[in-house]
C-alpha cells in the first residue's frame, strides 16, 4: 500500500472526504476525543465534517451539553462526547497526573488540599450554577487558598481530571464551569480492560490505516497498554503492511474511485495530523522540497490539497467578510487553485462570512 492510499483512507474513516455524520455531537462521538485547545478552529474541524453546518450550529451544540470539553490525554483540551467522558477519564488520567505530578509538588498542590479545593468547587457549582474560572479563583481566595497562575490551572485541571467538573455553556465568549454529575448524569462506565479494547477500535475505526505508536502517541497510553487492549479485537480491524511495519484500519468499505473532499483549511492541531506520531503521509508535499522542510511546522495553519499539507493560511474578518491570506511551498496548478478557491468558500460559509478573496 502507498501513501497514496493511505491519505485516501485516512480522509474517509475521519469524516472529512465523505462524512456520515449528521450533528456535532455525531463527529465527536465517532472520533472519541478531537483536540480543542483553540476553540474557534476546534469549531471549524467539526464543521469541516459536516455538510452545511455553521459555526453557531456547533457552538449550540457545546453550550447545551451535547459535547463536553475537558482535559484528556496528552493532556490538552479535548472536545469529547457526554457518554464517553467517565471512561476515558478512567484510563487516561492516571498517565496525565504521572505527568503533572512534579508541577502538583512545583506549586504546593498536596492530596489533601486537592480535596478541600474539590469540595469548595462542588458545592459552589451545584445545582446546575456555572461559574467562570475567575469566579472560582475568587471563591478559593476567600476560602484562604492561593490561586493564581500555574497553580489554579493545575487545581482546575485536577478536578477535571478526577470526573468533578467539566465545561458548562459560555456566557458571551467567556468559557463556564459544570459539574459533571450534572452535565452527564448516570452514563455508563466500564471495566478497565474493556474500555481499553473499545478504545483502540474505536481510534482505528476513525483513523485508520495507523499503528499501535500512532495511537500512543495520540493517547498518552503506554505501548504495553495498546498491545494488550488490541489483542481481543484484531479479528475486527483490518491488518495492513506497509513499509516493514504494521497498520490497522476499520472494515468501512470505501468508493473504488476516490471523489471525496481532500483540499482544505485544516484548524489548528486538527485529528487528522494530531491522531498520527508518523505525518509522514500528511507531510509527503515538504518530504519533496527539502529546501522548505525545515521551514514549516505541523502545528500551523495548513491548507491540506489531495491530502497533504501544501501551505499555509491566516484569515481576518473584514466587517461582514473573511480576507484569506495564503503562502503555498510551490506554486499550485489550475485545478488546485479551483479546489483551494472552493475550501476557502466553504470556511467562510461555515462562520457566516463572505470570502473576501481567494488564491
Amino acid at each position: 500500500m502507498l501513501l497514496t492510499e493511505v491519505r485516501k483512507m485516512r480522509l474517509y474513516n475521519q469524516q472529512i472526504a465523505a462524512t456520515q455524520c449528521r450533528s456535532a455531537s455525531d463527529v465527536v462521538n465517532w472520533l472519541v476525543a478531537m483536540q480543542a485547545q483553540e476553540f474557534r478552529h476546534a469549531k471549524w474541524a467539526i464543521g469541516l465534517r459536516l455538510n452545511g453546518a455553521t459555526e453557531q450550529d456547533v457552538e449550540n451544540a457545546f453550550n447545551e451539553g451535547a459535547i463536553l470539553r475537558t482535559h484528556l490525554m496528552r493532556p490538552t483540551w479535548h472536545f469529547v462526547s457526554p457518554d464517553d467522558i467517565r471512561w476515558l477519564l478512567a484510563i487516561t488520567s492516571p498517565r496525565v497526573h504521572q505527568g503533572n505530578a512534579p508541577y502538583y509538588k512545583k506549586t504546593e498542590l498536596s492530596k489533601k488540599l486537592f480535596t478541600r479545593c474539590h469540595n469548595i468547587i462542588a458545592s459552589s457549582l451545584e445545582g446546575g450554577n456555572f461559574l467562570k474560572r475567575g469566579e472560582l479563583q475568587e471563591i478559593l481566595k476567600q476560602k484562604k487558598i492561593k490561586a493564581e497562575g500555574m497553580r489554579l490551572a493545575y487545581i482546575m485541571m485536577h478536578a477535571e481530571l478526577e470526573g468533578l467538573i467539566c465545561s458548562g455553556p459560555r456566557i458571551g465568549n467567556q468559557f463556564t464551569y459544570a459539574l459533571l454529575d450534572e452535565r452527564a448524569p448516570n452514563k455508563k462506565n466500564y471495566q478497565r480492560d474493556e474500555a481499553l479494547s473499545m478504545f483502540l477500535l474505536r481510534y482505528f475505526n476513525s483513523r485508520g490505516p495507523a499503528t499501535l505508536n500512532d495511537f500512543t502517541y495520540w493517547s498518552g497510553l503506554t505501548l504495553k497498554d495498546a498491545r494488550s487492549g488490541i489483542e481481543p479485537i484484531k479479528t475486527q480491524l483490518q491488518r495492513i503492511a506497509i513499509g516493514g511495519r504494521e497498520y490497522f484500519s476499520g472494515n468501512f468499505v470505501r468508493p473504488k474511485k476516490f471523489d471525496g473532499q481532500d483540499t482544505f483549511l485544516m484548524p489548528d492541531y486538527d485529528e487528522y495530523g494530531m491522531s498520527y506520531k508518523d505525518r509522514s503521509a500528511l507531510r509527503a508535499a515538504i518530504a519533496d522540497n527539502k529546501s522548505q522542510k525545515e521551514n514549516w511546522s505541523i502545528f500551523g495553519h495548513w491548507i491540506v490539497v489531495d491530502g497533504t499539507m501544501q501551505g499555509t493560511w491566516q484569515d481576518e474578518v473584514i466587517k461582514d467578510s473573511i480576507k484569506i491570506s495564503s503562502k503555498f511551498i510551490k506554486p499550485l496548478t489550475a485545478a488546485a487553485k479551483r479546489k483551494v478557491n472552493n475550501a476557502l468558500k466553504r470556511y467562510s460559509t461555515f462562520f457566516g462570512k463572505d470570502l473576501h478573496n481567494g488564491v
